[in-house]
């Protein structure tokens, strides 16, 4: 190489210097996203379009004057411009750049502006064979960027040799610059891209550190606020956010008290004290996020005049209706920046922990509601059928003393499993003694006027079901259907499994069903809500009735017990 071919590699790394400072520049702002993917949206495209078509002006202006003509980058831009844009993004580059050339004059003006806009379109004709191979990865590869560069300046050069005029002064020149401007777009081209391809690992490597963290976190805190929003929850949940945040401190308040603190601190900022930091009391009552990095907007702490501490991040713990219901604080001591990170961090991890907190009220309030369901059944069947089975008992003393004391039997277990039932979920064994002590009281009352027929398998007693799931259906058969009737009254209790499911019968020959909306009881209204409410709309009870014929309540329920799968 010659020394004045030398010379001008030096120059033209001096100026790809200049040009690849600003690229970095751009690379710490939002303009630069576009540039790390491909992508088809038109808005990507635009920017593309205007990023390297100024890189392209740039690298003419950047270049030196040789022999009436330009040594330049200005391929650069052209070619990434069609390898990241695509072929008519590469074309809009190419004679963006090569119209800004042609303005510029010269013997070699009108051979650049083609060659510049050929280098945009071949840069283009690359994204599109990669992207049908599947291969888009080599997009981002600075060595086939490189190669790609190189390649187009051999074809400027030919370019020039072809179109400028007079040739001996095109060979000349193309003597001159051809292996500084071969090197430096080559090398400036593959450079730009490792910019961009540094770019992308940052952002991947940034996103999955987040994503890993935020998991890990989610998956800690699961269930931890289930049962409470208590002190000794709310501790628990501080520590698993000091450990896996890494902030000097983490601390959870409600609206009045500090609740639980770890960290920097500890000695001062104790759980119980009530709240005196003004950020913290705005924060609950502006229902917004308040930061105090300690610079712009002022921190200290209220508690203790040498407090290491020195930012603060409050944010608001939200329950129902997006009232304020507490707060979580995130710290770091003075020495030490919050990280942006983090501050995204706290305000999720507050969205997590209202969504636990109004889930652990939303399961108390079902656990409740289903207790007093439970209740309002036993309290529906005792007072009407307590005095009738009073009176039958009463009238059996007399007559049959040794039937006296059977119904004896039979009515201390119906109040038994009526009165003592604890768990919401029995077996269906279980809850079919409950219905026979019933019936055999009925069956005393009734006498002959009452027969009833089960078909109920051994296998199925095994199977778990709500608890009054079968005895409010059974009563009501008998208290609005069968007690009505001057004739005999038949009552089937049927069970069966298939596809999964176990399905309950109570038939009656009376068929005086009416709807809830007219006259149903409000047992099976409320055996029918808690089994759509425990497994499903799928599941509950079918009535089908002919008026005076039959009237069948089909109960269906998940198949759940020992030997049975659901």
């Amino acid at each position: 190489m010659e020394v004045g071919q030398f010379t001008l590699v030096i120059s033209l790394f001096q100026q790809l210097c200049v040009y690849l400072v600003i690229a970095w520049l751009l690379s710490r702002t939002p303009l630069f996203m576009p540039l790390t993917q491909v992508t088809r949206s038109l808005p990507y495209k635009l920017v593309c379009y205007l990023i390297f078509s100024a890189f392209c002006i740039l690298g003419t202006y950047f270049g030196l004057r040789v022999e009436n003509s330009i040594a330049n980058t200005r391929a650069i831009g052209a070619v990434l411009g069609g390898m990241v844009g695509g072929p008519l993004v590469g074309l809009l580059v190419g004679f963006t750049g090569g119209v800004h050339r042609y303005s510029m004059g010269g013997f070699t003006a009108l051979a650049c502006m083609f060659s510049t806009v050929c280098e945009g379109l071949v840069g283009g004709l690359v994204h599109t064979y990669f992207v049908r191979q599947r291969r888009m990865e080599q997009l981002f590869n600075p060595w086939v960027v490189g190669t790609v560069a190189l390649g187009c300046e051999v074809m400027q050069m030919a370019i020039i040799l072809l179109v400028a005029r007079p040739y001996e002064d095109a060979l000349h020149l193309v003597r001159n610059i051809a292996a500084p401007m071969l090197i430096a777009n080559s090398v400036g081209a593959a450079m730009f891209m490792a910019m961009i391809l540094d770019k992308r690992a940052m952002l991947e490597k940034y996103s999955v550190a987040f994503s890993a963290r935020a998991l890990k976190i989610a998956e800690r805190t699961m269930g931890v606020l289930d049962q409470g929003f208590t002190p000794d929850r709310c501790s628990q949940m501080a520590r698993i956010l000091y450990e896996e945040t890494g902030v000097g401190a983490v601390a959870i308040t409600d609206r009045d008290t500090l609740l639980a603190f770890i960290g920097v601190g500890e000695d001062h900022h104790l759980p119980g004290t009530p709240i005196i930091s003004p950020h913290t009391q705005r924060a609950i009552s502006q229902n917004e996020v308040v930061y105090a990095d300690g610079n712009l907007i002022p921190y200290s702490c209220t508690l203790h005049p040498n407090c290491k501490l020195g930012s603060s991040l409050v944010i608001p713990l939200r329950g129902e209706e997006g009232q304020v219901i507490g707060t979580i604080k995130l710290y770091e001591p003075k020495r030490k920046l919050f990280s942006s990170m983090n501050r995204t961090l706290g305000e999720g991890i507050a969205r997590l922990l209202s969504g636990q907190i109004l889930s652990g009220k939303y399961n108390e309030q079902k656990r409740l509601l289903a207790e007093s369901e439970i209740r309002l059944l036993q309290a529906q069947i005792n007072p009407h059928f307590l005095f009738n089975a009073l009176n039958t008992l009463s009238a059996v003393i007399r007559r049959d003393p040794e039937q006296a004391r059977t119904l004896v039997q039979h009515l201390s277990t119906f109040f038994r499993k009526n009165l003592k039932r604890q768990s919401d979920e029995v077996t269906l064994g279980d809850e079919l003694e409950h219905v026979e002590a019933y019936l055999h009281i009925e069956q005393v009352r009734f006498a002959d006027r009452l027969r009833v027929s089960r078909q109920i398998p051994d296998a199925l007693r095994e199977c778990r079901v709500p608890a009054f799931s079968l005895q409010p259906v059974v009563e009501n058969a008998v208290k609005h259907g069968i007690s009505q009737l001057l004739g005999p009254g038949e009552l089937t209790l049927q069970a069966s499994a298939h596809d999964g499911c176990l399905l309950l019968q109570v038939s009656d020959n009376a068929g005086l069903y009416r709807p809830p909306s007219e006259k149903g009881g409000l047992g099976i209204s409320i055996v029918d809500r808690r089994i759509k409410a425990r497994y499903g709309a799928s599941y509950g009870l079918d009535v089908y009735c002919e008026p005076e014929v039959l009237t069948r309540v089909s109960i269906r329920l998940p198949l759940e017990g020992e030997g049975w799968a659901n």
